[in-house]
């Protein structure tokens, strides 16, 4: 088989993945149900699990928004904002215990207010969510006490975060690995001592909210209340568990002072509004491009169709949340696909008419609209980029519904160049050479 055979055969089997993919989870075809199995794939220690199925931001499944206001006036400036990254990062952890997945947890500074705000889809239960984000973080310390049998277990001690200062990543001055420092108070560190005394060679866990954490082994007493955790650590990781530190070390009590709910009537009939709207456009776009161009048209609208099935596919599979932004972004991403195909058909039909043969044209084509194509396309991937705000740039204040128009974007143009590159491409290629072999 030559290259291009194995292309063709490697997009037509993408297409069919992504076909049963989109599927709905359980299909009816005329008296048969057809149930579509989850994903579920062990993967060393975890698993790969999928269920396949959109997830919903909260504009379109409706339920909760709530605004906190953080009590930080005990704290002194430079903990303030630490704090509160303490805070957010423990209530995006107890609502993933709830249940809530796809939960949107932002801090926001207004004047001397420090807010944290919470949008929680689908939720039914407001008041016991309610009570399970405000309560105060409780970090706690467990040394490790032999029973009667040989068995040991974890017995708690009175060491607790109202000792721990704060937690910092750092690195081991001997490795130079990422590592986590601890800075105890004066009690604290007379505490952690006579723990650190009876355990060497033993493990001393974490807890944070009837959760482990970590239970590192103590290697030597420590007396000066400084503690170093080492292991296996990126400096993400490390980062991770300072925060998580942080939240019982920093506790600062939260209270409610907006909540609103969102029904999800609202959210289906934007959903139906914009399906449908995105419906008619493809399909005049479809009807345009084989109108206009012809059968180069067509096997552009065929490329179309795979790049919506992929779309989709890869929207299960991330999962990506979608909201009402993130469905224009999407529908503007099929328009800068189209846009790509016109560039190459009107660069090919130039080509032509200085009397090249169709095959060298459409080379052509692809070559000289390349430059075009990728600059267009470089732009917006850049926008999205700073939309997405990966870093938490303080100037810009991105929300989850710019977010998710920025996600959703910038997949759709990475997919789009794809399909153009790889796919369109190759269904030209195999097409066109046969007309001249005829």
């Amino acid at each position: 088989m030559t290259k291009r055979k194995y292309l063709l055969l490697f997009i037509i089997i993408l297409t069919l993945l992504s076909l049963f993919v989109d599927l709905p989870q359980d299909l009816k075809l005329f008296s048969l149900t057809i149930h579509r199995p989850v994903i579920n794939i062990p993967l060393g220690t975890s698993r790969f699990y999928r269920d396949l199925e959109i997830k919903k931001g909260i504009d379109l499944a409706g339920g909760a928004h709530l605004v906190f206001q953080a009590d930080v006036s005990n704290l002194p400036q430079a903990d303030k904002d630490p704090a509160l990254e303490a805070s957010k990062e423990n209530i995006q952890r107890r609502v993933n215990l709830f249940g809530i997945s796809e939960a949107n947890v932002q801090t926001s500074k207004l004047g001397d207010e420090y807010r944290l705000i919470v949008e929680l889809p689908g939720v039914k239960d407001i008041n016991q969510a309610i009570d399970l984000i405000g309560q105060t973080a409780q970090l706690s310390f467990y040394e490790t006490e032999n029973s009667g049998t040989d068995s040991a277990q974890l017995k708690p001690t009175d060491l607790t975060g109202a000792d721990l200062i704060r937690a910092k990543p750092e690195f081991d001055p001997n490795t130079g690995n990422p590592a986590v420092g601890l800075e105890f108070n004066n009690d604290g560190a007379k505490k952690f001592s006579e723990i650190t005394s009876r355990n060497v060679g033993k493990p001393v866990a974490i807890v944070l909210d009837n959760q482990l954490l970590t239970a590192p082994n103590v290697q030597e007493p420590i007396n000066n209340g400084l503690a170093v955790i080492n292991g296996t650590f990126t400096v993400e990781e490390a980062k991770k568990l300072s925060i998580q530190l942080n939240a019982g070390a920093l506790p600062i009590p939260i209270k409610i002072i907006e909540q609103r709910n969102i029904g999800a009537t609202l959210g289906m009939e934007s959903v139906n509004k914009s399906v449908r709207a995105g419906l008619i456009g493809l399909g005049m776009v479809i009807f345009f491009m084989a109108a206009y161009y012809g059968w180069l048209g067509v096997l552009a609208d065929i490329g179309l169709i795979i790049y919506g099935l992929l779309t989709l596919a890869v929207y299960k599979l991330a999962p990506v949340t979608l909201t009402l932004p993130g469905i224009a972004g999407f529908l503007l991403s099929v328009g800068m696909a189209v846009d790509a195909n016109i560039l190459i058909f009107e660069r090919m039909k130039e080509e032509l008419r200085t009397g090249k043969p169709r095959h060298i044209a459409m080379e052509l084509g692809f070559g000289r609209a390349w430059d075009s194509i990728r600059d267009a396309n470089a732009c917006t991937l850049i926008t999205s980029f700073v939309l997405l705000n990966p870093f938490n740039w303080s100037f810009l204040n991105t929300s989850g519904l710019v977010r998710g128009f920025a996600l959703t974007l910038g997949m759709g143009v990475l997919l789009s160049l794809f399909t153009g590159i790889v796919v369109t491409r190759t269904i030209l290629r195999t097409f066109v050479k046969k007309e001249v072999l005829k």
